[in-house]
């Protein structure tokens, strides 16, 4: 194992510098010697063939059991380690051919039906509602920020996020806006307060559900936002506006006609949708492992080349469609700061292995971004040719008045106080 081992290393690692300590105290080393030195602990034999057989699996499952420690930087670091010497973050060997074997394979899951649909965001999104808080932004917005420079704070850069996607919406004052998977609210409560809309969220996580409708009796908007426990597939309303915002990750390859089919029936002719999901930008690929099992079970992300054709069957036409490439790294990077800041407190609260399995998965997403070919859309969709302005000049214009507008009601509510 050992020799085999090496070898894999030195497929693997050919920048850098990484230390594997085996379980008997045995070392082994790949790289040029630049860097961080990094340093692999294995705790067991059986962490040891895990690793070499099945790494894409392995390297979170013995991070989060603390089988496999990282010493020399973080797990981050780490990450980004193979990050720059490997094609999308993944291994050679067995690593690549499993890869393959999913892609193979991955076409004949099954549909996320609207039970299991449920069952998915409960496993994430229905544990304790006190973790988010640790690390989110007081809006608690789960998705990528809009950042104007890399070090923007993650505040401001997750209000420009709504900001930017409201200005897209091409709103007018009252319009009825249909906000698929609404999250604690944030969206929809901006929608209502800053744009003037009447919008209804749907969410599938009761937790969610509780905080938004709260928050919307806080700030004085239940009459003009409401927040529903509702599958979209079940809706019969129409709409002025649709937004989803991170929600499109979770529908499943096979679901795209059915989504793009409701987004067509549920919004009026003259209309606009504008969707914002994580997306691949180097080509077709299976879910990592170890987030589909751990972190978001019966997700899929896509490229946009499996999206468009369920737009083309649904009619819909794109008007817009913007990629924004590192973003979402960045504010990952933000969150995991924040949640690493806080530490302590999410152990009292979940426990130690939870706490590893989350830094995991915070430090894989960033690299993912950064190494791993993700990035994410936002694809603008109408019925109309001419349902929104023939240059992009107008999104702009909307921010900037938006941006007033923000302006006018913090400097109303602190009056009030």
């Amino acid at each position: 194992m050992k020799r085999a081992l090496q070898s894999f290393l030195n497929r693997c690692i050919r920048t850098g510098t990484l230390t594997v300590e085996l379980p008997d105290g045995q070392q082994l080393t790949a790289g040029d010697g630049s860097g961080l030195p990094l340093k692999v602990t294995l705790k067991d034999v059986k962490a040891a063939r895990e690793l070499f057989f099945h790494p894409q699996m392995a390297l979170g499952e013995l991070f989060t059991d603390g089988r496999l420690t990282v010493s020399g930087g973080s797990v981050y670091d780490l990450l980004e380690l193979l990050g720059n010497n490997l094609h999308s973050l993944t291994p050679p060997q067995f690593g690549q051919f499993r890869h393959v074997l999913r892609n193979v394979f991955d076409r004949w899951t099954r549909h996320n039906s609207e039970r299991l649909s449920r069952s998915n965001v409960h496993h994430h999104y229905d544990i304790d509602d006190r973790i988010y808080a640790l690390f989110l932004d007081s809006d608690r917005q789960y998705s990528c920020a809009y950042f104007d420079s890399p070090n923007q704070d993650l505040e401001v850069a997750q209000l420009a996020k709504k900001r930017h996607i409201a200005a897209k919406l091409v709103l007018r004052p009252g319009n009825r806006v249909l906000d698929i998977g609404s999250g604690w609210g944030g969206m929809a409560l901006y929608l209502a307060e800053i744009a003037s809309a009447d919008a209804t969220g749907l969410t599938l996580s009761p937790e969610q559900l509780k905080v938004a409708q709260r928050r919307a009796g806080e700030r004085g908007l239940s009459s003009r936002v409401r927040f529903r426990l509702e599958d979209y597939r079940g809706l019969s309303e129409t709409f002025d506006r649709i937004v989803s915002v991170g929600m499109f990750e979770h529908v499943g390859l096979k679901d795209y006609d059915t989504y793009f089919d409701v987004v067509r029936r549920t919004l009026k002719d003259d209309g606009v949708a504008l969707i914002h999901s994580i997306g691949r930008m180097d080509g077709r690929a299976a879910m990592n492992p170890w987030f589909a099992k751990y972190i978001f079970p019966g997700s899929y992300v896509p490229t946009l080349a499996e999206v468009f054709p369920s737009i083309e069957k649904a009619h819909l036409i794109v008007t817009d469609v913007e990629i924004l490439r590192l973003h979402y790294a960045d504010t990952l990077a933000a969150w995991r700061r924040q949640f690493l800041a806080k530490r302590s407190e999410a152990s009292a609260l979940l426990g130690e292995r939870f706490c590893r399995m989350w830094e995991f998965y915070l430090a894989a997403g960033e690299a993912g971004f950064r190494y791993g070919g993700l990035m994410v859309f936002q694809v603008q969709l109408a019925k109309k040719i001419d349902a929104v302005p023939r240059t992009r000049d107008y999104i702009a214009v909307e921010e900037a008045r938006l941006r007033q507008r923000e302006n006018a009601v913090a400097d109303h509510n602190v009056a009030a106080e």
